[in-house]
C-alpha cells in the first residue's frame, strides 16, 4: 500500500513537472506588469522600459510598464511579493529593495530572500557626484568645505532613506565629519530636477540620468564612484582619485518577481534576458547611458549572490550609521 501511495506521489509530481514545463512554453498568454519602484527617468526606470520593449518584440504580449515610487521601493517591492506569483508581475529592482532595506529598515513587510524571486541580473550603475553649477565650488575639497562652513545648511537628495544614493551620501559625511541635511524624494530626476533649481546643493545621482545634465551644463560633475572611468564620461574622474581615497560603490539591477513563481517560467525569462543583453546594440546602449551590462547567472546563483549581498551591504550599512534608522 505505502509502495502505491509513493508511486501515485510520484506520478503526480511529474505530472506538476510536465505542467509547470507546459505553461512556461506557452508564457505569457497576457499581459505582463513591469513595476518600477522608482519615478520615471532613473536608471531603473530607464532599463525597465528598454527590457520591456524588447521582451514585448521576443514574446508577442505587452510587457507593461508601471511606476510605483515611494518608501525605498518598498511599496512596489511589496506589491510585488504579494502578486499571484505566476509569472504575471516582475520588478526592475535595484540593490535597494533586494539587499539595502534589510538592514537599513527596522522591520520590512517582505523578506527578498523569500517573498522575491530573482530573475536575471542586468547591469551595475556607477554614481556620480554632481552639484548645482552656482555653487562655488569645483571639487571634494572645495566641497566639503563649504559644508563646513555652513553647517546644518547644506542639504543633499535621494530617491529616499536607504537607496544606494543615501548610502553614498552617508559614507562621504562620515569620511569627513559633516553636518548636512538629507531630503528624499520619490525619484533620482526629482532630486536631480531640485539640485539644477538650487533647492538643494548636490546629489550623489545614479549616472545614466545624470549624464546628459552634465553634458548640458545644467549640473557640475566632482567624481564618479567606480575606482575606473565610466566609457560614457570620460571626463569625469573617479572620486577614489580626487580627495576620497579607497572610495568605491556600485548598484546593481535585475529584473525579479514573486517568491513562488515557478522555475520554468523564471527559468525562461532568465534565458530571454541573457540574449537580450548579450545584444551588441544592446550592450552599447547600456554603456552609452553610463550603465556596466552584466552577463547574468542561472536562478539559483542568483539567490545566493542575493543572500551574499544583503550580508555585504549590510555591514557597510552599519559602519554608515543608518543600521535600522528607519
Amino acid at each position: 500500500m505505502i509502495g502505491v501511495v509513493r508511486l501515485a506521489a510520484s506520478i503526480g509530481a511529474l505530472i506538476c513537472v510536465a505542467l509547470a514545463c507546459a505553461a512556461a512554453q506557452d508564457y505569457p498568454v497576457r499581459p505582463v506588469t513591469f513595476v518600477v519602484p522608482y519615478a520615471p527617468g532613473g536608471a531603473t526606470d530607464i532599463f525597465a522600459r528598454l527590457l520591456a520593449q524588447k521582451l514585448e518584440a521576443r514574446l508577442g504580449r505587452p510587457f507593461v510598464v508601471e511606476n510605483k515610487p515611494g518608501a525605498s521601493a518598498i511599496i512596489a517591492a511589496t506589491a510585488v511579493a504579494r502578486s499571484a506569483g505566476d509569472g504575471y508581475t516582475l520588478m526592475m529592482a535595484s540593490s535597494t529593495p533586494m539587499a539595502l532595506n534589510v538592514t537599513v529598515r527596522k522591520s520590512l513587510p517582505y523578506d527578498p530572500r523569500v517573498d522575491l524571486a530573482p530573475v536575471a541580473l542586468v547591469a551595475r550603475v556607477p554614481y556620480v557626484l554632481v552639484v548645482n553649477q552656482d555653487l562655488p565650488v569645483r571639487s571634494v575639497a572645495e566641497l566639503v568645505k563649504y559644508i563646513k562652513d555652513n553647517p546644518g545648511k547644506v542639504s543633499f537628495g535621494t530617491p529616499g532613506t536607504g537607496t544606494f544614493h543615501h548610502l553614498n551620501a552617508e559614507l562621504f559625511k562620515s569620511m569627513f565629519g559633516l553636518d548636512m541635511i538629507h531630503v528624499p524624494y520619490k525619484g533620482t530626476v526629482p532630486a536631480l530636477t531640485d539640485v539644477m533649481a538650487g533647492h538643494i546643493q548636490f546629489m550623489f545621482s545614479d549616472v545614466p540620468p545624470a549624464l546628459p545634465l552634465v553634458a548640458g551644463g545644467k549640473l557640475r560633475a566632482l567624481g564618479v564612484t567606480t575606482k575606473q572611468r565610466v566609457k560614457a564620461a570620460p571626463d569625469i574622474p573617479p572620486l577614489n582619485e580626487v580627495g576620497m581615497p579607497g572610495y568605491e560603490t556600485a548598484s546593481w539591477h535585475m529584473v525579479a518577481t514573486q517568491g513562488q513563481t515557478p522555475p520554468a517560467i523564471i527559468a525562461r525569462l532568465n534565458a530571454e534576458i541573457r540574449g537580450i543583453v548579450a545584444d551588441p546594440d544592446i550592450e552599447t546602449r547600456l554603456l552609452r547611458e553610463g550603465a556596466i551590462p552584466e552577463v547574468t547567472p542561472g536562478p539559483d546563483e542568483l539567490k545566493e549572490f542575493v543572500r551574499s549581498e544583503i550580508v555585504r551591504w549590510g555591514k557597510i550599512v552599519q559602519d554608515a550609521g543608518i543600521a535600522g534608522s528607519e
